[in-house]
């Protein structure tokens, strides 16, 4: 179906916004996956809070222009899949790397992240705001607990001495 020039620009404006909204974005090549599929891969990223839409390149050239996802642009190249993410910067790549296990047909092609090509497996690895929170309380924990033995320690070595 042909689009007219409304049409593209409304496509070019709609993920120019998702893409200023985005904290990460990542490129993939769906050719060969079901339809099937595909619908499963839209409501996890729904659920996951990220945006996907299949674009063409010259849209998604204009549309990356002057955002922080402009690096990806040599990568717009066949079927593009465009995936933002918007809650978590490892969404996307978490969400992508997953459905890519399963689908052999399906193509991660690239990931962007504060302006920069970043690896897919760095991304799907960035602990959620959850994680990290639960992590530095551990390592808080873990701090505590090792001064409270050298205490412990230190006032057995005294008593030692004074005994």
């Amino acid at each position: 179906m042909a689009l007219n020039l409304q049409d593209k620009q409304a496509i070019v404006a709609e993920v120019n916004e998702a893409a200023k909204g985005a904290l990460s974005a990542v490129i993939a090549d769906s050719r060969g996956v079901t339809v099937d599929k595909m619908t499963e891969l839209r409501k996890t990223a729904r659920e996951a809070g990220v945006s996907m839409r299949v674009v063409r390149n010259t849209l998604l050239r204009r549309a990356v222009e002057g955002t922080e996802f402009e690096c990806l642009t040599d990568t717009f190249t066949g079927p593009t899949l465009i995936a933002f993410s918007n809650e978590h910067p490892g969404a996307a790549a978490r969400l992508f790397k997953e459905f890519a296990k399963a689908n052999d047909k399906f193509e991660i092609k690239g990931a962007a992240f504060e302006g920069k090509i970043q690896d897919v497996d760095f991304l799907a690895t960035l602990p959620t705001y959850d994680e990290a929170i639960a992590r530095l309380m551990g390592t808080i924990k873990e701090a505590a607990a090792g001064k409270l033995v050298r205490t412990f320690a230190a006032l057995r070595d005294k008593l030692q001495e004074a005994a």
